[in-house]
């Protein structure tokens, strides 16, 4: 749990979460805003980061059950790249949409029939562009069984994918990181609870 709480305070010292009253690009209204692409901007962390999801994919599931590492644009991209080098296994990454030229792929990258692989994301809402993902690997017959996040936010994702028989995991969520910044004195009750009364808690 150490690094749980020194990132939770990381991410709220250096502003890449904040809190008020933001709109997301579903045109949800929320209470904060995280904004992960900022990590990889303080290299010591960014690699703290991949890290630990590196220990949490070896601990839960073992480097040798996947074939290779799947991104969801954009925001798994860079986290996924940095994955795929510490573990040397493949990454493939499926697009929002097919291009419109070339190959009009969805899935880019080295694939075959069979493959196994994980799905990695930076923040996972509703869960909405993994099932998106995930329902483009099945169509080129590709399996998925875990998908990674490091954030989870709580809103419905673990039982959007839990529907198409993948579990969802998270380095940590919202909760903890809210309780962490609490316990810290770095936010107040009314924060703590907006938070909670998002999500439901």
């Amino acid at each position: 749990m150490e690094f749980v709480k020194e990132f939770a305070i990381f991410l709220h010292q250096k502003g890449i979460i904040k809190f008020g009253d933001f709109t997301l690009a579903s045109g949800k209204k929320s209470s904060y805003y995280i904004d992960l692409r900022l990590v990889p901007s303080y290299p010591h962390e960014f690699r703290k980061m991949v890290k630990y999801l590196e220990n949490q994919i070896t601990q839960n599931i073992g480097l040798d059950e996947f074939d290779s590492i799947v991104s969801v644009p954009t925001g798994g991209l860079i986290i996924a790249s940095a994955l795929a080098t510490e573990t040397i296994k493949p990454l493939i990454y499926v697009r929002s949409k097919p291009k419109d030229y070339g190959t009009s792929k969805s899935v880019e990258g080295k694939i075959y029939d069979g493959m196994k692989t994980i799905i990695i994301d930076d923040v996972a809402t509703t869960g909405g562009s993994v099932v998106n993902a995930i329902k483009s690997l099945k169509d080129v017959n590709i399996s998925v069984k875990d998908a990674y996040v490091i954030i989870n936010r709580m809103e419905g994702a673990d039982e959007a994918l839990s529907k198409l028989d993948v579990k969802m995991h998270s380095i940590l969520n919202i909760l903890q990181i809210t309780e962490t910044l609490h316990e810290q004195n770095l936010i107040d009750n009314s924060i703590l609870e907006k938070v909670k009364n998002q999500i439901g808690k």
